[in-house]
This record gives C-alpha cells, structure tokens and sequence, in this order.
C-alpha cells in the first residue's frame, strides 16, 4: 500500500524537503546568528505557518470527508465557497497583523534588540500581504490531496523553495534595509508562482446543466477541526517563541534546532498519515467498508511509529554531524551549532508520540470525534505559555515540555479511539521497532557521538535507522506485506 501509493509521493516530498534544508542552510550562512537572522526567519515563514495553524490541517479534517465520494461538480461549488470565506478572512487579519507589529514583535521576536525593530516592523508587513496567498495554497493543496495529485502537492514547494533560495542569495549581498526588502518580493514572487503551478494542476470541472448546490460542513466541525489542527503547530511555534526572548539570534538558533526534528515528522510519520487518511476517511463514511478500515489503519500506525524510532535512533548518533553539515555555514558560529545538535536531540524523543497522535487524528478527524485530543492539546499549550511566562527561555527545558505535551496528547488520542485501540494498535510492529530503537540509541548516549568526524556521525546515524527499519520489518510480518500492496 505504502511503498506503491507513496513511492513518488516520498520522491517529490523528499525533494521539496531537502530544498526547504537548503534554503534554511542559505539562511544560517547568509545571516549567522543576528537579529537579521530573526527577521528572516519570521519574514520567510509566518505566512504559511500561520496559516498552517488556522486552516491546512482543518481544510483537511474537514473537506477530505465531505469531499469522499461526491461528484466532481459539488466538490468544485464546495471548494469556492470555503475560498471566499477564507480570502476574506485571511486578508482581515493581514490588515490587523500589519497594524499590530510592534506587539507582535514583542511577542515572536522579543529578543530583537532596539535597531532591528525597524527592519521587523517591515517583514511583519510583507508576512501580512502574504496571508491570502498563503491561505488560497492551503485549500488548493486539499483539493489536489482530494484527487490524488501529489505532484501538484509537492511540486508547488520545489517552487517556492527555489525562488525564496535565489531571494537569500540575493539578500545576502545587502544592507539589512534593501535585504528585507529583497526578501519580502521574493516571498511575494513564490507565492504567486506556486499558486500558479497549482491551478495548472487544478482538475477541470465540465459545466453542470443544474445549479449545484454545496452544503457548507457546520461550524461546530469547523470549530474543532481548527483546534484539533491548530493546536500542534502552536506548541512549537510558542516555542520558538519563548526562545526568542533569550537575545538576539535565539529564534534562529532554536527554528533550525527544530528542523532536526521536523524533517522527519514531515518526511515520515506526516506523509504516513497524509497518504492513509482519504482511504481510511472513506472506509469510515461507508458502514459497509467499516471492518476493512483496521487494515489500512494498523498499517499507517505501524511505519509511522517504525519511522519514528528510527528517526530518533538516527538522531541520536548523527544530531551533531547533521547540525554542523546543514547549518555550519558561513557567518553561523560554532557555540550556535551545539545548541542546535543539542536542543534537536532533546525534541526527537517528541517524535513517538507524535507518531501515535498523527495517525490517530486522521481516524479521528474521519469519525468526528476531535474533542478529546483537542482539549490534551489545550493542556500542553497552556502549560507551554505559563512555562515561557515564568522565565523558561532555555531551548533544551522547551523542548522537553513539548516531549511532554505531545506524550499527553497521544495518550488522549488512543483513549478517544475506544475499544477501536485494541484492533488498530501493532503492539508488536510498536515493541519490536521500539526495542530496536532503544538497542541502537543507547550507545549513542555513552560514547557522545560530537566527539566524532561529521562523515562518521553521519554514517553511525545512518547504520541505526536503517537497522531500527530492518528489525522492524524482519519481526512485524504485517509490515513487510503493507510494502507489497
């Protein structure tokens, strides 16, 4: 099933991916760790994050089920209905974000000393005109998951990546003034570029001779869908947040930390849970299909758990190696890149939980049961803020509150599934890969892998995941036939 459905979607995320490394490598080099690096780093990524947390994993919650198994022509009126309303929101709250700069520099970037708040107003203001576009993306990103189209999904970053690139190379030869300047046409440039690539992929709709009549979902699933969506990207964002308030240059320092952890959040354990969910979301819409729906579910629990223990184990060898090799560039100095290996291991432990709650919404999300996990979210989040309230600023204890609440919520998520949980948890595909997982990790920890040369540290965390996989796949025999679907 996975290796089939996923093969070019993993090949085109990979791609999209290793370009966003890229493009964050280009950004430690150009810029190091300073208050221009910050600027950056908020300019460059608070439009589609912040529209990440408001709409995309909603649209997905929501639409993906009302979408299954509806005609082309209602899936079409649906879709510009939710557009509309959500141009007109995002831009209200572009307007508000650009009135509102200074208090949210206070709260994104408090480190920023005096001199950057200038240049920070400006990216502030460049991310709000960004809104819809970034908003329109979102939808139209659903709209091809809906059919399929995971060339037009990925595609579309290989094309904002290569142009943001080109805007660092660019900014990286100018005054912070013109820099900030030259890095606010190029996000501009990439967001109308990607919209365009997608409405080429677009699906064409003939003509419907009657009026099509779409009935928008209710807003209460909305509502939940929202939190249920929302809530796990404010837990780092909040974050990196109260990172930020430890001096010029934390929040750079603590969003590449973090992209040790995300690569394989998003490469693995996300993609899992994305190629399963338009199955699973119509297995649970048929009552007829409801028992086969297990098969599909077990599996997706399955890799993305395996997938997960393997990113840790690799982690735990290669953190160090990965940090300097992809942000060891150019004006980055050495103490930042200890903070980034350091904090980034600390945040791969996340990933387990992570790897249960991922899955467990999709099936969630398709029953309409996001309540529970909704609220455990809500819990770590305020945790999260009291913690950055009282003076946490620290990257390690940040990430070990997020481990935390990410742990809660998974626990929320097996409990929302009921007696569901018994039939579409792998016990043993979960024992197997963690026992693999904690025999590959523990070495890591006594032998201090900084100590060795990057290509080794690279190739020891390399040699874990890929055993932590094997063993995974040599134990759980429903692993190794979910490959051959």
């Amino acid at each position: 099933m996975f290796l089939r459905a996923g093969a070019v979607s993993l090949a085109l995320l990979l791609a999209s991916r290793l370009l966003g490394v890229v493009r964050e490598s280009a950004q430690a080099a150009a810029f190091g760790r300073s208050g221009l690096a910050d600027i950056a780093v908020l300019l460059l990524t608070l439009p589609d994050l912040l529209v990440s947390i408001a709409a995309t994993g909603a649209l997905a919650y929501v639409l993906l089920p009302a979408w299954a198994g509806q005609p082309a022509a209602t899936v079409a009126a649906l879709q510009r209905r939710v557009a509309l309303r959500g141009l007109l929101a995002a831009a209200a709250a572009g307007v508000l974000l650009a009135l509102a700069n200074g208090p949210v520099l206070d709260v994104l970037a408090g480190g920023l000393p005096p001199e950057w708040r200038p240049a920070g107003a400006q990216a502030i203001a460049w991310a709000a005109a960004a809104l819809p576009f970034a908003l329109l993306a979102a939808l139209w990103s659903t709209r091809l998951q809906h059919e399929r189209d995971f060339l037009g999904m990925y595609g579309a970053n290989l094309v904002v990546n290569l142009l943001l690139i080109a805007g660092l190379l660019v900014a990286a030869r100018m005054e912070s003034t013109t820099a900030v300047l030259v890095l606010g046409a190029a996000l501009l440039l990439a967001m109308a570029a990607r919209l365009a690539w997608m409405r080429l992929r677009m699906p064409a709709v003939a003509p419907s001779p009657e009026p099509v009549h779409a009935v928008m979902p209710p807003a209460p699933l909305w509502t939940w869908a929202v939190l249920a969506a929302a809530l796990p990207l404010l837990l780092p964002f909040t974050a990196r947040s109260a990172a930020s308030q430890a001096g010029e240059g934390a929040l750079a320092v603590f969003n590449y930390a973090w992209k040790l952890v995300e690569l394989p959040l998003l490469l693995a354990i996300q993609l899992v849970a994305s190629l399963s969910f338009p199955a699973v979301a119509r297995a649970l819409a048929d009552s007829a299909a409801r028992e086969k729906a297990a098969a599909p579910i077990r599996l997706a629990f399955g890799f993305a758990w395996a997938l997960a223990c393997a990113a840790v184990s690799g982690l735990a060898w290669a953190a160090p190696a990965l940090a300097r090799l992809l942000f060891g560039w150019g004006r980055m100095p050495e103490d930042a890149l200890v903070h980034v290996a350091q904090w980034g291991l600390a945040g791969s432990w996340g990933l387990l939980p992570q790897a249960v709650s991922a899955v467990a919404l999709t099936v969630l999300a398709a029953r309409k049961q996001l309540r529970a996990p909704v609220l455990a979210y809500a819990a770590a989040f305020a945790v999260l803020v009291v913690a950055a309230v009282s003076g946490v600023h620290d990257g390690s204890h940040l990430m070990l509150l997020l481990n935390a609440g990410f742990l809660g919520v998974a626990l929320a998520c097996v409990l929302a599934l009921g007696r569901d949980a018994r039939d579409w948890l792998p016990t043993g595909a979960f024992g197997w890969s963690a026992l693999a997982m904690f025999a590959t990790a523990a070495p890591a920890y006594a032998l201090h892998p900084a100590a060795l040369p990057p290509v080794a540290g690279l190739a020891a965390g390399a040699l874990a995941a890929g055993a932590v996989l094997a063993f995974a796949l040599w134990r759980a025999p429903e692993l190794r036939q979910g490959l051959r679907r």
